[in-house]
């Protein structure tokens, strides 16, 4: 199994199924390419049939969407329990990650994930408007499910892959987030996202990626 993946301190595509697969316990190779040259579409090319990445290569099958990687490894690893087991909240996970990944376009193009970045930046009314439906939809399911764990719906899942680039552009652009409505849960949420072992060591590879630009 052979995940191809961009540059791990830009691509929030390729984050979510990595992150989905570090959690299901896959073992998969890594193919990186790089994003922003000369090359890359010729590159992209080479393994993803829409030219983007991520691209999850099976068998001679190639799977060319983030939310289609991820789940097809909530079936393939049904023990890793990828969506929550209960129905309602399974659905409002789904729900939840299927907003991020067809949606707030605006937040996603004005802070573009960039993990090596550190300022404070001032956003348009469209992306405060993201950052306001974020923080709410955060809050919701946080407060119904806090007893659960400390993750969107409780335990780990599928919507907090999805949402943790987002957590991400908070800190590199020095979103407060007690300025968009946060009473608290959010921000508690996004630092919980932020502390996971996966995405730690996701970082360290953007870190090594950099070392070596």
């Amino acid at each position: 199994m052979e995940l191809v993946i961009g540059d791990k301190t830009y691509s929030s595509w390729s984050m979510r199924p990595w992150l989905v697969l570090k959690r299901a316990g896959a073992e998969f190779t890594e193919t990186l390419v790089r994003l922003n040259r000369p090359e890359t579409p010729a590159q992209l090319a080479l393994h993803s049939p829409s030219g983007l990445v991520p691209a999850l290569k099976l068998d001679g099958v190639t799977l060319w969407d983030s939310l289609a990687i991820s789940e097809w490894a909530a079936e393939r690893y049904p023990e890793a329990r990828l969506w929550p087991e209960d129905p309602t909240a399974r659905a409002l996970a789904r729900a939840a990650a299927s907003e991020m990944h067809a949606g707030f376009r605006s937040l996603r193009g004005e802070l573009p994930m960039d993990l090596s970045r550190r300022e404070h930046k001032t956003v348009t009314p469209i992306t405060e408007a993201d950052i306001r439906r974020v923080t709410r939809l955060w809050t919701e399911l946080r407060r119904r499910s806090a007893a659960d764990g400390p993750f969107l719906l409780g335990g780990w899942s599928i919507a907090d892959a999805f949402f943790t680039p987002v957590a991400t552009r908070f800190r590199s652009y020095g979103v407060l987030l007690s300025d968009y409505g946060d009473a608290g849960e959010a921000g508690t949420y996004a630092q919980a996202l932020l502390a996971e072992p996966e995405f730690l060591e996701w970082e360290r590879g953007a870190l090594a990626e950099q070392a070596g630009a």
